[in-house]
Parts: C-alpha cells; sequence; structure tokens
C-alpha cells in the first residue's frame, strides 16, 4: 500500500529558498568583447586610494577608448560583482522566526551562536554531521523587544573581531518590506544573519542646453566602506521606524545640503536588488531608487564629513566610467544602470538588453 506524505509550508519554503535560479547575467556575460576586456583590465588596476577626479574625468570621455556606447559587457560586470557566492548558497541555514524565513546563516557563523544557546536554538551537532535544517530563536523569547534585546546582547558579546563595523543603529528584520517586524538588529550583523536589508539611493541630475548631468560624490577616506570611490549625490540605508521618503529628504540635508524645499521633488522610480555572498556574510538588499531634477545654479555641500567633493559629470560620461572602470562604490552602479535605462540611454537594440534589464533585480524585491 502507497504511502502518501504530506510536507510542511515552512518545509517547502525552505527547499524551495535553496533552488537554482536563472542568471541571465552567465547568458550574456559571454557576449562581452575582447577589445572591452583589455580597456577594463587596465582601468580596474586602480586601487580606492589611487585614482583622482582627473583620473575620473580622463577615463569618462568617448574619445578615451574605441566607441562602446553599445557594448553592455561593463554593465553586467558590475552586476556579477554584486551577486557573488550562488553556489555557495547550500553553505547556509534559513534563520526561521514565527514559522517564516527571516534570513540566512552561514554553517560557520552557526559555530559562533554555539555559545548563547539560551538565545538561538541551533542544529545539534552528532559526528561529523549536524541534525536540524534551520536556525531560530528560544522560544522564551517571544516579544520583539525581548528578540531585539537578547540578540543585541550576543553582537555585543561576539564584539568586532566577529563583526566589525559596529555601528550602533538598527535595522529590522522582517519576512518583506512593510510585514511585522519579528525584532531589530544591528547594522553591521544583517548580512551575517542574511536578512533583507534596504536603501535608499537618489539620481540628482541637472538638465543644461538638452543634456543632462548626473551629481557624482567621492566618498571620504576615512569612511570604514568604500573609502575614496565614487557614489550617489544622495544614498543610505533605511533604518527602523523612518519611511523611505523621509529617511531620503534626512539624507539629502546631511548629505548633500539639499533643502527639504528641494528634496520634496524627489521621484520614486523602482527598486533595483541583488543577492552576495562573501564569506559568512549574505547581503540580501533592496535598494529604492529616486530621481530629482535639481536647479541648473544648485551645488552640492556635505554636512556629515562623510564625502571628499562632488562633480557634475555628463550622464553619457558616467556611464563610461561604469562600463570602463570599477570606481564607483559596486550597488552605486546598479542604480545608475538602472537610470540609464529609464532615461533612453540603453535602448533595445543592444544586444543584451532584456537581460541586463532583468538582472538589475537579481534578488528579491518584496
Amino acid at each position: 500500500m502507497a504511502c502518501s506524505c504530506s510536507t510542511s509550508p515552512l518545509l517547502h519554503r525552505i527547499r524551495s529558498s535553496f533552488t537554482c535560479v536563472k542568471s541571465p547575467i552567465a547568458t550574456t556575460f559571454l557576449l562581452r568583447r575582447s577589445a572591452s576586456r583589455s580597456i577594463s583590465a587596465t582601468l580596474t588596476s586602480h586601487t580606492t586610494s589611487s585614482f583622482t577626479w582627473d583620473d575620473v574625468v580622463r577615463v569618462s570621455k568617448p574619445d578615451y577608448a574605441l566607441d562602446d556606447s553599445s557594448d553592455l559587457s561593463g554593465f553586467f560586470e558590475k552586476i556579477k560583482v554584486c551577486n557573488r557566492g550562488a553556489e555557495k548558497r547550500s553553505e547556509f541555514l534559513p534563520f526561521v522566526l514565527d514559522d517564516q524565513i527571516a534570513g540566512y546563516v552561514h554553517n560557520g557563523f552557526v559555530e559562533h551562536l554555539r555559545d548563547y544557546q539560551n538565545v538561538f536554538v541551533l542544529p545539534q551537532r552528532e559526528g561529523n554531521s549536524k541534525i536540524g535544517n534551520h536556525v531560530t530563536l528560544n522560544p522564551e523569547l517571544k516579544s520583539p523587544d525581548d528578540r531585539t534585546r537578547a540578540v543585541g546582547e550576543v553582537i555585543k558579546s561576539l564584539g568586532e573581531d566577529i563583526i566589525p563595523g559596529i555601528r550602533n543603529e538598527l535595522y529590522p528584520v522582517a519576512s518583506s518590506y512593510g510585514a511585522p517586524v519579528f525584532f531589530l538588529l544591528e547594522r553591521a550583523a544583517a548580512p551575517y544573519f542574511g536578512i533583507k536589508a534596504y536603501g535608499v539611493h537618489m539620481n540628482g541630475y541637472v538638465e543644461r542646453d538638452g543634456q543632462q548631468f548626473l551629481w557624482i560624490g567621492k566618498r571620504s577616506h576615512v569612511k570604514p566602506t568604500y573609502p575614496g570611490m565614487l557614489d550617489h549625490l544622495v544614498a543610505g540605508g533605511l533604518p527602523y521606524g523612518i519611511a523611505c521618503g523621509e529617511n531620503l529628504v534626512k539624507e539629502c540635508e546631511e548629505e548633500a545640503g539639499i533643502p527639504r524645499s528641494i528634496s520634496r521633488g524627489a521621484m520614486p522610480v523602482g527598486a533595483v536588488s541583488y543577492r552576495d555572498i562573501d564569506g559568512h556574510r549574505y547581503k540580501r538588499d533592496v535598494l529604492f531608487c529616486y530621481d530629482l531634477k535639481l536647479p541648473e545654479g544648485f551645488m552640492p555641500n556635505n554636512q556629515d564629513e562623510e564625502v571628499e567633493g562632488f562633480k557634475l559629470i555628463p550622464v553619457t560620461h558616467v556611464a563610461n566610467v561604469i562600463r570602463r572602470t570599477h570606481f564607483f562604490k559596486p550597488n552605486c552602479s546598479l542604480v545608475i544602470i538602472d537610470f540609464l535605462f529609464r532615461h533612453g540611454y540603453i535602448i533595445p537594440e543592444y544586444l543584451g538588453y532584456s537581460d541586463l534589464l532583468e538582472s538589475l533585480r537579481s534578488g528579491d524585491c518584496s
């Protein structure tokens, strides 16, 4: 007599979360030309501390290289940089809360949590194998406040040696954007628990004599992450307790001195997403994108000392910098490529158009 077995909804979600996802990047990346590879190899030799605004302007000019405006391979490279480690997803265990997957934890990082079994319920070790297929919290920790306090104490105990860059800034842990919050987690720990993290990125542009220009920032060399690299005019993570629009207004004032009367005109235009694995870190980021048309005479003025300077550059030249170099902070390239699509700089006649468009949302935007 045949046995009919049912699968729980949670187990089904855990299994399906690790199934292979079609990668348009791999398909189209093979199309890149050898000439483009040579240019990219030459320009990526710059370290984050070695290139200057003069270098940016020099490589951005159309006559710096053979016409490559229709070659999308350099853009595919930037998307690939933000989506590393797909082959390592099996090394992560689902982080399950209230019967929902809230994140993913690397097998190696799980070992750091074994000293805190009053907080975490972990797969048990038996010989060389583990029993159990996910990580969760102690069921005695029922409220978001209790969970926030308990996990926060663990993060503090692990310290900078295990989780570098602690900022004392809290991110919400939820199954999707706008869903009920399970608890709040230190921002630096977010990728170690593989939670979805959100940010706001704004393209600040100017129109002059029928041409579009983008304001580009250069990060301070004292920034703990991506020092000295190119960045958006305004960008920032989305902490708990503030809406996207209000957070953008705040970041506009802090990062570029844009008054509320102007920043309120920023238009939400969509989102890009990516999934990046680096060691024990699993970044599942969603960036909400905004466009802000600025007055011709506007001059940005950084207020928080995190930006070295700004420069107004023609959009076509910015596209060349992304295509030819690795000067930009990686996720900023995705947002600007999205801008290039929406404003008609990348057109369907270019080989790989639809694959590139799809790959801008390689992660889960929910």
